[in-house]
């Protein structure tokens, strides 16, 4: 038997005995999916809950569904991980974000810095936001990271001042890789295609960042990124 459809909504279910599905995802549920009346949903409202639904009746522009039980989501990660990635050319921003949702990331920043060449948009934010709304259905999260923007490295790196570990991955420093016995909410710093200035390291260890280092191959923005996401995920026993 096939795992039921996902779907999000924007608003909590909380004490909910039926839901609209709209926008987008009802063109999806209807266009592409041909989800029928008597077909058994999922509906997700961010809360970590997952609400089994069966559809009563499609509208032209809505389905309501008819929710019949409730239960906490079993997938999502149990330690918060927040990756911080320099704006990647092309739709490689994409990719970082699908991954880093497979992965469990709870938070996904993306910044401007002294080397990155990219440039965003709203409409290229609310892409990104989409690509982990897709990814999180496909991997059976029940939760979506926000996907924000910051237009300077030093807002990236302050949105994550209460977080117990910070780390920051640069090419130039050699001293060590991912900590050992890591336990507590964790964020992860990569950068663009150009990589950090040694300035920007200095900022980054004056509001409390430790320098990490991939190895001694140069990865790729994109590899780099997932990377560090899949070590703090696996540190933090998030892939047992």
């Amino acid at each position: 038997m096939s795992t039921p459809r996902r779907f999000f909504v924007e608003h909590g279910l909380e004490n909910s005995l039926e839901v609209f599905l709209e926008g987008e995802e009802f063109t999806h549920a209807k266009a592409v999916l041909r989800v029928e009346e008597g077909t058994e949903i999922v509906i997700l409202d961010g809360s970590g809950k997952e609400y089994s639904a069966i559809v009563s009746k499609i509208e032209k522009h809505r389905l309501l569904a008819h929710i019949t039980g409730v239960n906490a989501g079993e997938r999502e990660p149990k330690t918060e991980i927040y990756l911080l990635c320099g704006l990647l050319k092309g739709d490689k921003t994409e990719l970082v974000v699908q991954k880093a949702t497979e992965l469990g990331a709870s938070k996904i920043g993306v910044f401007n810095s002294e080397y990155c060449s990219a440039y965003i948009n709203d409409n290229k934010l609310e892409r990104l936001n989409k690509v982990a709304r897709e990814a999180a259905k496909q991997c059976l999260r029940s939760r979506a990271p926000r996907v924000e923007y910051f237009s300077s490295l030093e807002g990236a790196l302050k949105s994550a001042k209460n977080f117990k570990n910070k780390l920051f991955a640069c090419e130039f420093f050699k001293d060590g890789g991912m900590p050992n016995g890591l336990n507590g909410e964790t964020a992860v710093v990569v950068g663009s295609e150009g990589g950090f200035s040694e300035k920007e390291f200095g900022l980054a260890q004056s509001l409390g960042f430790t320098g990490v280092t991939l190895g001694k191959r140069i990865l790729r923005a994109e590899t780099a990124a997932i990377t560090m996401c899949a070590l703090a995920a696996y540190a933090l026993g998030e892939l047992e």
